[in-house]
């Protein structure tokens, strides 16, 4: 645990303290420095043109997602400076979808120790394991079991690249302090016999545990970071179905937490929406939805969508009737005898539809969603369908990695005749159509989880509702400039994610203020309150 007095070559392990070249000839001979380093001190900015040639020399986004690994747990503010310079190149480069082929080569490429794993192993010790993180106040926790990565599956501890690309974009794209961020994999075994038979695995080489034991395991990790960081919020990322909406529902009206999978997902799709309107002209209220996936994200952006839809007059029934959800088995009907609990609500009274095209032409969405992971599924035909039903269709493949999108960008406009409103899980690049350029939106969780985590960490919130993914998404598309809109654009630009975080962050804690579910006083500026709140990556002098 860094003490701050570390001097010599402990400085220079510390990444909260380390400045690597960048230290004053002053501060060598004070901290023990000289003869460690190179003679000649060098900026941050020189040190960052200097990485950037680095970069530039790499043969591929997983060789740079390693050097900025290793750069993390060496140099703190560094790395973070790179990625803020500019978030648009960096980000697709520490996340999606470079963070899935490093999560699927985990055990292969593990270099340092990053965040904690609580194995199952270790029940009624989970307190004591957390005890050796070395940071007493930790504010916010993103966990994983592993089990549905992405859209890779069951990856086992491979997953904890999750937790620790998310928590980066906390700070990089919000500027949550990253001293108060802990990555956190619950080793519950893995069902991947590849992992099983590998090696090189790292984790528990048992079956996955399930049921009451599962629970309980949960249940005393979920105390234990109560009762060590009692102002700490959970996110919980990428669990299976059948744990991830039980989990949230169990927790959500007890502690201050929310799963990023339900919930903002749900938030950067409303998102795309309300800046899709912009370009249809017609209401939310009008607007009909089908789902290409029947899992937790589907009925998470369904459920919010229709509280929206309520909000603009409609009933909560005819709300979630203009929401319907297609899977494996057709289209979600109530004469379905396979559906879970957390679907039900979403079941029409209709008849069986097998094919997602005949759904298309029966329902007449005026807009697809794709959270199904399986490739290619929003083809030709599913595409001239909606063209044909819609002057301006909506065509939202959300699954990610790339590899694992409903459909291209390019495929959309193509089909569409250039009349698509697209936005995608991962990015995609600009497409030339009939004489016009357009630019895919990239409808990325990172609009959403990073300014609910700095309005969380200003206001310190006691819980987080579904209201406040509401307002985050409506203050993201707010920021979306006719400009964009003429190109296609239905987000901000990722090179403004900053500026775009800090608004809405400011717009979610207005919320929380009002409805006294914060833990400090209410300033008068929220704005400037929030501001000064945001970690910058600067050397301290």
């Amino acid at each position: 645990m860094s003490t701050g007095t570390e001097t010599g070559y402990a400085l220079l392990r510390d990444p909260r303290r380390n400045k690597g070249t960048a230290f004053s000839m002053s501060e060598r001979r004070q901290f023990g420095l000289e003869g460690l380093l190179p003679p000649t001190p060098l900026s941050l900015e020189l040190q960052l043109a200097r990485l950037q040639n680095e970069l530039a020399e790499l043969d591929s986004d997983l060789q740079r997602y390693l050097l900025l690994s290793d750069l993390q747990v060496r140099n703190e503010t560094l790395f973070y400076a790179l990625l803020m310079s500019d978030p648009a190149r960096f980000m697709p480069i520490v996340y999606t979808p470079t963070v899935g082929e490093a999560c699927q080569k985990f055990d292969h490429i593990y270099r340092h120790p990053r965040g904690l794993y609580l194995p199952i192993t270790a029940r009624g010790r989970v307190r004591e394991l957390l005890r050796n993180w070395p940071q007493t106040d930790v504010r916010f926790i993103v966990v994983t079991d592993g089990e549905r990565i992405l859209g890779l599956g069951d990856l086992g501890v491979d997953g904890m690249g999750i937790p620790i690309g998310k928590l980066a974009l906390y700070t990089a794209c919000s500027g949550v302090p990253p001293h108060y961020c802990l990555p956190i994999t619950l080793d519950v075994g893995t069902n991947n016999q590849a992992h099983l038979e590998d090696p090189l695995y790292l984790g528990l080489r048992q079956n996955r545990v399930r049921g009451e034991a599962y629970a309980e395991f949960v249940d005393e990790f979920v105390q234990a970071v109560q009762e060590l960081y009692p102002a700490c919020c959970i996110q919980w990322e990428d669990f299976a179905n059948l744990n991830a909406a039980p989990i949230l529902a169990r927790y959500r009206d007890k502690i201050c937490t929310f799963n990023d999978d339900i919930q903002g997902t749900a938030a950067v799709a409303l998102a795309g929406i309300y800046g899709a309107l912009h370009l249809s002209k017609k209401p939310l209220t009008e607007q009909r939805f089908l789902f290409l996936g029947g899992g937790s994200a589907a009925t998470g952006i369904a459920s919010l969508i229709s509280q929206a839809m309520t909000m603009e007059g409609l009933t909560a029934d005819e709300a979630r009737k203009r929401n319907a959800l297609f899977d494996i088995n057709g289209l979600m009907v109530t004469s379905r005898t396979d559906l879970s609990e957390f679907q039900k609500p979403f079941a029409l009274d209709h008849a069986p539809v097998s094919t997602f095209v005949e759904a298309v032409k029966a329902l007449r969405p005026t807009g697809i969603i794709g959270v199904s992971t399986v490739p290619k599924l929003f083809n030709q035909a599913v595409i001239e369908a909606m063209a044909e039903i819609n002057d301006r269709p909506i065509i939202f493949p959300y699954s990610n990695p790339t590899s694992r999108s409903e459909c291209t960008a390019e495929e959309a406009y193509r089909w569409s005749d250039g009349r698509a409103i697209f936005a995608s899980g991962s990015p995609f690049p600009p497409v030339e159509y009939g004489g016009k350029t357009f630019v895919p939106g990239q409808g990325n969780n990172v609009y959403i989880f990073p300014a609910m985590g700095m309005a969380v960490l200003a206001t310190q919130a006691r819980r987080i509702t579904d209201e406040m993914f509401i307002i985050a998404a409506k203050a993201i598309a707010e920021q979306v400039t006719e400009a964009n809109l003429a190109s296609g654009l239905i987000y901000p630009p990722q090179s403004k994610i900053f500026t775009a975080s800090l608004y809405a962050a400011t717009e979610i804690a207005k919320y929380v203020f009002d409805r006294n579910l914060a833990r400090v006083e209410r300033p008068k500026d929220i704005a400037a309150f929030i501001q000064s709140s945001a970690y910058r990556p600067v050397y301290p002098e």
